[in-house]
């Protein structure tokens, strides 16, 4: 189906979309004011934007957390906030219907029917008490009127269609029992059900492996351009909007700042926000930086935005103009506007910023063989036993799911390791058993010299301080019910490490400010901040007690490029000043070799390759490490279009009943008669570089 899927994309022009602007807009969205009433004032969320999407065509929306994107796309859907938030102004027109006018029956209709909106955070928006069966189906029963058989039949569907194996089971589970990547990928099935006429992806592949998004875009591309589906896709993923948006609006502080096609946006940016974004971001297809390019200093409080140009604070190219009067969006070229009084500069070529210069950095072996590891897993395992579908509460039918498998690595002092490879792999569980979340079924952990592998809580208690971790979903790692600030004082306060109340707020508003967040979000809770910046919080947390070695489970995968390249390089500092050792795990593999000494990729348990950064990024030995780099989109149209369609073919094995001989082996175009019998042993096949794999 994936070979359909990528021949009707490839044969589909990329301009396809702008032969029908011609016509009526599916969607316009008309000078759109969006503000909340809170204690400490107004919040003009989204200052007068206008935006129109085509039948079939993709349209991207980029910009920083809290500018505004994620609010416009409530604002469609009538699902703001209320009575807090409010649309002030504007119109938004859906087939010359204006929504905000709309009686709330009317948008029921018209909610997961016409329009279908995929959630930034999963875990939030399921249902915590209901199936995924019935989550999927009910919008199925809603507006399609299908019976209970027809209504399994097309979840168990959809659920393939996004890449989860073993359906019937997955549908009796709940959100709870699933990774992730799962959880979104049923967030997305939720979205696909009744084929609507727009669908609005917030963040839709946040949580999701290289390979598997090239799937879920390649299917909703395919969708949009086969059955007319426009698309809106909020995203900081800047490699995914080169590849699949024809047209990108970039936001900035409530505005439109920048506006037109791919191309426009990626290879003549007119506004220095974009030519900051496309600077900030780590790229596979050219030489690794030695530290990332970012834009300084923060968005302007939207309580209070200022008079100018709201970007002006943070512009290397500002005027006093620019401060005295803000610029209105306007059009240097048919189709590409920008909001910048400099823009014509900027064409010409006459406003340059100098680049830092490089600092060279200690080598991954030089680190190596400065010190005995700080980390050190043999052999570890890490089996669970689950209940077989269909089997009932108290039933005695298990099945054993071997989520780490035999895998073994080290980690030096001031040394990042970075683990990558697809949900479900074991990445995340790898994370818990050298945290001591999870007791491991077999194996050593060593920490320091010290064996830890079978220390109770009360032992690891004073090892804690030097070993934290930053959590992959900020919403269901914080507290709701305390502030942010008690938040991150409460380690300080455990360990002793303030005397009083003043120093401890003193410190929590400098790590706030580390972290690129405001002093005065001390005082709120979690969940009034956006996904961005409820990730800074987990952060900062982690980084209060000033740790020796930590666990980075998908840092910054909710973090938009600018100030994930802040936390990149933050994270790269404090290692420098600290001697900090990470673990670092993700599915982003520009930031992980950006940030990485040496990599390791892990597939269904196994460890599949261990190298050198470098190395393995120049000349990746096994075939699954090469799919993982062949999937990852590159932030230039001009790149994605000579590039053929990478999704990776076949399914994810299930868990519960792995692939004999080479796990990957199902999926593997090079795969023989020995893949399918015999387990590859993990060997060396050049220094420092390892790989499982027969025929490497």
């Amino acid at each position: 189906m994936l070979d359909q899927q990528a021949t009707a994309r490839t044969a589909a022009p990329r301009d396809a979309a702008a032969a029908a602007s011609t016509a009526t807009p599916l969607l316009a969205v008309e000078d759109l004011h969006v503000q909340f009433d809170t204690s400490r004032g107004v919040v003009h969320a989204v200052d007068g934007i206008s935006y129109t999407v085509n039948r079939g065509e993709v349209v991207a929306i980029v910009g920083e957390s809290g500018c505004g994107k994620s609010v416009s796309s409530l604002a469609i859907m009538g699902l703001l906030a209320k009575p807090a938030g409010k649309v002030t102004k504007g119109r938004v027109l859906f087939e010359g219907r204006d929504l905000l006018k709309l009686s709330a029956d009317d948008m029921r209709a018209i909610r997961g029917r016409e329009i279908a909106m995929i959630f930034q955070e999963p875990m939030t928006s399921l249902n915590p008490v209901l199936s995924v069966g019935e989550q999927i189906k009910e919008p199925l029963f809603i507006h399609l009127k299908m019976t209970e058989q027809e209504a399994q039949a097309r979840a168990l569907e959809l659920l393939q269609l996004v890449g989860i194996t073993d359906g019937a089971r997955r549908l009796e589970q709940f959100p709870h029992q699933l990774s992730g990547g799962m959880r979104q990928r049923v967030m997305i099935a939720i979205g696909l059900a009744c084929n609507p006429k727009l669908i609005i992806a917030d963040e839709p592949t946040t949580a999701l492996d290289v390979t598997i998004q090239a799937q879920i875009l390649e299917l909703m591309k395919d969708l949009s351009r086969r059955l007319n589906i426009a698309l809106i896709i909020i995203t900081h993923n800047l490699g995914v909007v080169a590849r699949y948006a024809d047209r990108v609006n970039v936001m900035y502080a409530a505005h439109v700042i920048e506006n037109g096609t791919a191309d426009d946006i990626f290879l003549r940016p007119l506004h220095p926000y974009t030519i900051g974004l496309m600077r900030s971001v780590p790229r596979l297809d050219l030489p690794r930086g030695i530290k990332l390019e970012t834009i300084e200093g923060l968005p302007p409080d939207l309580r209070s935005p200022p008079l100018g140009c709201r970007f002006a604070p943070r512009c290397p190219y500002r005027l006093d103009a620019c401060i005295q009067a803000d610029t209105m969006l306007r059009d240097i070229a048919p189709g590409h506007g920008t909001a910048c009084i400099r823009a014509d500069e900027i064409v010409a070529g006459t406003l340059v910023q100098a680049l830092p210069p490089a600092k060279p950095v200690a080598t991954a072996a030089a680190k190596e063989a400065a010190a005995e590891p700080i980390l050190k897993v043999e052999g570890m395992r890490k089996y669970f036993t689950v209940p077989l579908s269909g089997s009932g509460v108290f039933s005695s039918k298990i099945a054993t799911v071997k989520a780490v498998d035999d895998v073994s690595f080290t980690i030096a002092p001031g040394e990042t390791l970075g683990l990558v490879g697809e949900s479900g792999c074991g990445k995340t569980t790898v994370g818990r058993t050298v945290l001591k979340l999870e007791e491991p079924t077999d194996g050593t952990i060593t920490y320091t010299g010290v064996d830890i592998t079978h220390r109770n809580a009360k032992q690891m208690r004073e090892l804690r301080r030097g070993i934290q971790v930053i959590f992959q979903d900020p919403y269901s790692s914080l507290n709701p019910r305390m502030t942010v600030g008690q938040i991150i004082g409460e380690p300080l306060r455990v360990y002793k490490l303030v005397k009083d109340k003043k120093e401890e707020e003193e410190r929590v508003a400098g790590l706030l400010r580390q972290v690129g967040l405001f002093d005065y979000m001390a005082e709120r809770y979690p969940h009034q901040l956006s996904g961005g910046q409820r990730q800074r919080v987990g952060i900062a947390r982690a980084l209060a007690l000033e740790p020796r070695f930590i666990v980075c489970d998908e840092p910054v995968s909710a973090l938009d490029v600018s100030i994930q390249g802040q936390i990149i390089n933050l994270l790269e500092d404090l290692q420098e000043r600290l001697n900090l050792s990470y673990l670092f795990i993700a599915h982003d593999l520009a930031v992980v070799r950006h940030i990485s000494d040496r990599v390791a990729v892990m597939y269904l348990g196994r460890i599949a390759e261990v190298a050198d950064r470098d190395d393995l990024y120049a000349d990746p030995k096994h075939p699954y490490t090469k799919a993982l780099l062949d999937a990852a989109p590159i932030p230039d149209p001009r790149v994605e279009r000579a590039r053929a369609p990478r999704a990776l073919k076949g399914e994810i094995p299930s868990p519960l009943n792995p692939p004999s001989g080479c796990v990957f082996h199902t999926r593997c175009p090079i795969a023989d008669e020995h893949c399918r019998r015999e387990i590859p042993q993990v060997r060396q096949i050049g220094p420092r570089h390892i790989v499982a794999c027969h025929k490497a």
